[in-house]
C-alpha cells in the first residue's frame, strides 16, 4: 500500500514571487499557489504566468504541487488550467465546485490542458449547494480525477451567515458530511484553514478537532503553522507500533484464514488489519 502525506497544504499567493521560492525550503507536504482568493483580478495573469515558470522550473522535491485555479465560469479559468497543464504540476485545486457535472467539466478542461490520467483534482467544498450535492459529486470520482476535498469554512460562513465560535460548532454537519463522502469516494479529506496566525494553542486544538472528524491534513495559511500541523496529522509512535502488532499477528500461520484475532489482549479483526496498513504505510510515506 503506498499512501501519500497531506499533512500539511500550504497555499502559496501566486502573485507573490518570494514566496514561490521560500517554498522550497518549507517542511509542507503539499504546496497550493494560488491563483485565487490571494490575487486581485488586475493581476492574475501575471500569477499564473509566475505559477507557470515556478512549476516548469521546479525544485520543489517530494512536496506535492497543487495550483489553485479559478473557476471555469470567470474570465480567468480556462486559461489558469491550460497553463497549469503545460507547467505539469501534481495537479489543481478548483473553488466553487457545486455539482458533478462542474467536477466532469474541470476534468475534461485537465485532459484537453494535457495533464495526465494520474493527475490530481482537488475541489474546494465551500458552498451550501455543495454540502447539499456532496454525495453526487464524491460518486463522480469514479471516472475523473477527483482526489481530495478540501474544506472552505470561510466562504462557507459567509454563505450560511454561520458564527463557527472557537469550536466550529456551525460546521459539525458540514465537515462529518464532508469526510463522510470522501471516505465512500476513496479520496483524500483536507480540513479549512485556521485564521488567527499569532494563537498557536487555538490552531493545534483546531489541528486536533479536524484529526478527530477524520480529516488526512488541514490547508494553512503561514509557514509557521507546518511543524504543529505536521505532527497532529502523522501516527503516533504508538499508533504504528500498534499497526505493526497488527500486522505481524495476522501474518502468523496459525491466523491465517481468521477474521477475528487477539492482539494485546484486544480483539482484532480484518478491518483493523487494513487500517494498520494504511497507518505504516503514512508513517513510512513520511519517514522517506
Amino acid at each position: 500500500m503506498t499512501a501519500r502525506p497531506r499533512r500539511s497544504c500550504l497555499y502559496m499567493p501566486g502573485a507573490n514571487a518570494k514566496a514561490l521560492e521560500k517554498a522550497k525550503s518549507l517542511a509542507a507536504d503539499v504546496l497550493i499557489f494560488d491563483l485565487e482568493d490571494s490575487v486581485a483580478p488586475e493581476a492574475k495573469v501575471a500569477a499564473r504566468e509566475a505559477v507557470a515558470a515556478a512549476v516548469k522550473a521546479g525544485g520543489y522535491g517530494k512536496r506535492e504541487v497543487i495550483v489553485r485555479v479559478n473557476a471555469l465560469t470567470t474570465p480567468w479559468g480556462g486559461d489558469d488550467i491550460a497553463a497549469a497543464g503545460a507547467a505539469r504540476p501534481d495537479g489543481v485545486l478548483a473553488p466553487k465546485v457545486e455539482t458533478a457535472a462542474q467536477l466532469r467539466a474541470l476534468d475534461e478542461a485537465m485532459s484537453a490542458a494535457g495533464f495526465s490520467a494520474d493527475a490530481s483534482l482537488w475541489v474546494m467544498i465551500e458552498t451550501p449547494r455543495a454540502i447539499l450535492n456532496l454525495a453526487e459529486i464524491a460518486a463522480a470520482a469514479a471516472g475523473t480525477r477527483l482526489s481530495a476535498f478540501v474544506m472552505g469554512l470561510n466562504d462557507l460562513a459567509k454563505e450560511t451567515r454561520a458564527r463557527p465560535g472557537a469550536h466550529r460548532a456551525a460546521f459539525v454537519a458540514p465537515m462529518s458530511l464532508a469526510v463522510t463522502a470522501a471516505r465512500a469516494a476513496g479520496i483524500t479529506a483536507i480540513d479549512g484553514v485556521y485564521n488567527d496566525i499569532a494563537n498557536s494553542a487555538g490552531f493545534e486544538a483546531e489541528c486536533r478537532q479536524g484529526l478527530e472528524f477524520g480529516f488526512d491534513g488541514k490547508t494553512l495559511i503561514h509557514p509557521t503553522q507546518i511543524d504543529v500541523c505536521n505532527a497532529v496529522f502523522a501516527p503516533t509512535a504508538d499508533e504504528v507500533a500498534r499497526a505493526r502488532a497488527v500486522i505481524d499477528a495476522f501474518a502468523l500461520p496459525e491466523n491465517a484464514g481468521k477474521g477475528v484475532i487477539k492482539v494485546d489482549g484486544r480483539m482484532t479483526e480484518l478491518l483493523h488489519l487494513e487500517e494498520a496498513r494504511r497507518v505504516v504505510a503514512v508513517a513510512e510515506a513520511i519517514g522517506s
